[in-house]
């Protein structure tokens, strides 16, 4: 097989695959008989190939896939008019805290927030599959200790967290640091525009797929909506001061 005919190959795969395709997933297609480095320099090819047109190919957490670019949402919204998922102000700033403090428990969450984060908040985030739990801090009770997942960076279009907006003002190892109130609010408002931002100027469009429903900021006393899970009960009131011992 010649490297036209590998790259026939491999653009057939990408364009037809339903999530992206990870590097050990790209060279089984040649049976591992095409190296690393050969694969990345077809992949960049490609890339150049379909420069200038309306869809493109990206590598995101998970690996390779074939999107549509940003200025095409209009047109293809025209196909898919219902509208996206809007989550609520409590949501947005719980999935914020995690995304540049991870990992973190629900009892780091609300001392940064002043407020309660209720179950329901945290199991529409895991249904949606922005966030998991990946272990538990040894302390009193052994609280779930939460941090985004590769879904999460998929559906912004980042390949790591490192493509993050950054924070103005403390380094993000040091963002909503509980012992220092002072600035909390604005970093805090400053994170969830963050988050959104980067979900509107995400193109989560796979060619081979229905488009992914970005996070939309809402009001902060919307219901919260988890997508894709079945409609649940209303979760309990969010103004509720979290009771610390």
């Amino acid at each position: 097989m010649n490297t036209d005919e590998a790259k026939r190959v491999l653009e057939t795969a990408l364009i037809c695959a339903q999530q992206p395709l990870s590097m050990r997933e790209l060279r089984s297609l040649f049976d591992d008989q095409v190296g690393a480095d050969t694969l990345r320099a077809m992949l960049d090819e490609l890339v150049r190939d379909w420069s200038g047109r309306g869809v493109e190919l990206v590598t995101l957490a998970s690996g390779w896939r074939f999107q549509s670019r940003p200025e095409m949402r209009e047109f293809l919204d025209r196909l898919h008019p219902e509208k996206p998922p809007r989550y609520s102000r409590a949501t947005m700033e719980t999935l914020a805290i995690i995304a540049y403090r991870q990992p973190v428990t629900r009892g780091d969450i609300e001392d940064i927030r002043g407020v309660t984060v209720s179950s329901q908040i945290v199991k529409s985030l895991e249904d949606r599959g922005w966030i998991e739990a990946i272990g538990y801090r040894e302390a009193p009770g052994r609280p779930a200790l939460y941090a985004t997942t590769r879904q999460f960076l998929d559906d912004l279009g980042l390949a790591s967290l490192d493509q993050l907006p950054e924070l103005e003002g403390l380094p993000t190892a040091q963002v909503f640091d509980p012992g220092s109130a002072a600035g909390q609010p604005s970093l805090l408002d400053e994170a969830v525009d963050a988050v959104a931002a980067a979900a509107a100027s995400a193109a989560p469009t796979p060619a081979s797929t229905e488009p992914a429903a970005p996070p939309a900021p809402a009001a902060a006393d919307a219901p919260d909506l988890p997508a894709p899970a079945p409609a649940a009960a209303p979760a309990p009131d969010d103004s509720t001061p979290a009771a610390h011992a």
